[in-house]
């Protein structure tokens, strides 16, 4: 049976999307996740959904417990895992509002519990982490971004960094000339997790900003990313119900 984990990100953690919806409080051997775990149906399919800064955007993202997510996800019976996720721009063709379907990460975090094997007492792992998003759920994503006609990215790499604060300029250009398209906060230590628990784990990211490397416009705010999800939650609500029943 298909059960689909939906985490959501800033502004993104609507359960109203869901029918038939109740929720669990749920510990971990990690802890307590971020949020109780909402259960609940797109179009027959069976949801859990999960807020990763918590209900009341309380948790930063260095405090977002993300073992206890994805542990929580995983104990749920949870098949594949969709998260969104509000990300910067860093190129020029990625413009406010644009969907990228991510395909390759660069953790650039410090204080990060971002991996299960936190001992080799039974044996030596080493996690192999090439290609972090799943290919089938990407492509159900991007036919998905097609038929509704949203602008989108086929492919994408997130540079991940610790937070809460914005980069430096120097920093932003330095993440453009590594490679990068778009930055966030999360993204890379949820893939990472999701992997070593083979979960097939894929994100779609909103553009809300170009960080601050395009010095012609004002540097990123708080405000300013709240103010692009509003504008645009409905999209990314569509993308989630129509790419769902697909998942197989």
């Amino acid at each position: 049976m298909v059960l689909v984990g939906v985490i959501g990100g800033s502004g993104l953690d609507d359960s109203d999307i869901l029918i038939n919806s109740h929720i669990e409080d749920v510990e971990t051997k990690w802890g307590k996740p971020t949020s109780p775990l909402t259960f609940g149906e797109i179009d027959g399919v069976k949801i859990v959904l999960i807020a990763r800064h918590g209900k009341n955007h309380q948790f930063s993202p260095t405090q977002v417990n993300y073992r206890a997510n994805i542990q929580a996800l995983k104990d749920a019976g949870v098949t594949h895992i969709i998260a969104t996720t509000a990300c910067g721009s860093l190129k020029e063709e990625i413009g406010r509002g644009d969907f990228i379907i991510l395909d390759q990460f660069i953790d650039h975090t410090k204080k990060r519990e971002n991996t299960f094997h936190t001992t080799f007492e039974s044996g030596t792992i080493h996690p192999a982490m090439a290609h972090p998003f799943n290919e089938q759920l990407r492509a159900t994503l991007k036919q998905t971004c097609s038929e509704l006609n949203l602008k989108h990215h086929a492919k994408g790499t997130v540079i991940t960094i610790e937070g809460p604060r914005f980069s430096t300029v120097a920093e932003s250009k330095m993440f453009r000339i590594w490679g990068a398209d778009v930055i966030n906060m999360s993204v890379a230590t949820e893939a990472t997790l999701a992997n070593e628990l083979d979960i097939p784990y894929a994100a779609v990211a909103m553009s809300t900003d170009y960080d601050c490397w395009k010095e012609d416009e004002a540097p990123v705010t708080w405000n300013e990313i709240l103010k692009i999800f509003n504008e645009n939650s409905d999209k990314v609500k569509k993308l989630l119900i129509k790419t769902i029943p697909k998942i197989h």
